[in-house]
């Protein structure tokens, strides 16, 4: 089956007094009106807001408006001057970890609908927790607020764990919503196609499974997983021109990978990767094994990458078709250079120089937009200066 036939081609409450009590230790980047060169552009970096509590997910409204979720559990609504304000009405999460409010997406009919997407950690039963995603209305107004908020996806076997929740959207505009979620630190889940931990998951706008999902029919796995065998994927992006889903996820102390995520298949995680555990042991048998996909590009020592975009934009031209990847180790930005979907190069910006990159955007302008994760994290856009 080839997934682009199946992608369109197309385009917690407030948590206030006590989390705005935050405690400032982390080292503070100034990305104001930074510039670098490149062999292709000079490029500058400005910052459109700041002071975000570790941001994670960035949307861009019709009216030129941003949507930023932070991860304590709070949506900040950001004009064109930087200025934010907070969402009411948002989702109660498990803020805690490497959980929260995580990523957000607009649906393909917003100007009509005002529908956006969320993902999320969920607080389950006796302490557990799992990756949701819930759906809502974005309503204008003092102050802006979320209304008809409904759950669409319920990650199940949940637990106690406060790492892997994956969680990157991509919306396409076929009713099609592709979400990820980590192994939760129990790396044998992956291998399994009826646990949703370690997988890419494909489910309709409205919560209903399609009926062309590799496992629908329940024999073989759960209806919702689209593949499986992934450690933590914290990136995913559409190419829509050709239709091709990529991903990127964290191994540990090295594999990160790139793939792109097809119906039905395995990605090898635990039982092959390209780098090692924390502490130097092997990782599984190897990095070969029939019957499980290889990377298209992987990095050892990691980069602990966290955000993906698929270049199309004019503002930079020379890099159409490229990749980026937000990097939160060497904090920087990277670029592959793509022939079709083989990686031909890469490229690495902004290396310590704006701070950790949790999210790559393109905005609509055709610039990147980058979310920096700090406890007074920043959302930049990069654009070009050259002549």
């Amino acid at each position: 089956m080839d997934p682009a036939k199946l992608f369109s081609l197309s385009a917690s409450r407030v948590k206030r007094t006590a989390l705005l009590l935050v405690i400032i230790t982390l080292p503070l980047f100034s990305a104001r009106a930074k510039a670098e060169s490149t062999p292709e552009y000079r490029i500058t970096v400005d910052t459109v807001a700041q002071g975000l509590v570790h941001p994670w997910g960035l949307a861009f409204l019709p009216d030129g408006t941003m949507l930023v979720t932070e991860r304590r559990g709070t949506l900040q609504w950001i004009d064109a001057s930087g200025r934010k304000i907070l969402v009411d009405n948002v989702p109660d999460v498990a803020a805690g970890g490497q959980g929260g409010l995580l990523d957000i997406a607009l649906d393909p009919n917003f100007e009509l609908n005002r529908s956006i997407y969320m993902s999320y950690s969920e607080p389950r039963w006796n302490g557990t927790t799992g990756t949701s995603v819930a759906k809502a209305r974005f309503e204008r107004g003092t102050p802006p607020r979320l209304d008809k908020v409904r759950v669409l996806f319920r990650q199940n076997n949940p637990t106690k764990s406060k790492i892997h929740f994956g969680s990157r959207l991509v919306l396409a505009s076929d009713n099609m919503l592709i979400f990820t979620i980590g192994d939760r630190g129990q790396s044998n889940r992956a291998q399994d196609p009826f646990d949703h931990a370690g997988s890419m998951l494909r489910i309709k706008t409205d919560g209903s499974i399609p009926a062309d999902n590799p496992f629908v029919a329940g024999a073989r796995g759960a209806p919702e997983i689209w593949s499986i065998g992934h450690r933590n994927p914290q990136g995913a992006a559409l190419n829509r021109q050709t239709g091709t889903l990529w991903s990127v996820e964290h191994g540990a102390a090295g594999g990160d990978e790139i793939n792109t995520p097809a119906p039905g298949k395995n990605y090898g995680w635990p039982i092959i990767s390209y780098g090692t555990h924390y502490n130097g042991a092997k990782i599984g048998i190897g990095t070969h094994y029939p019957g499980m996909e290889q990377p298209k590009w992987f990095w050892d020592p990691s980069i602990a990458p966290s955000g993906l975009a698929h270049y199309d934009g004019d503002q930079f031209p020379k890099w159409r078709g490229n990749l980026f990847v937000g990097a939160l180790r060497g904090a920087m930005l990277v670029r592959l250079k793509l022939d079709g979907t083989k990686i031909v190069s890469e490229e690495r910006l902004l290396k310590n120089s704006v701070g950790r990159i949790r999210d790559v955007r393109q905005g609509p302008d055709g610039m990147l937009y980058l979310l920096t994760d700090a406890a007074r994290g920043s959302l930049l856009r990069l654009r070009r200066s050259d002549p």
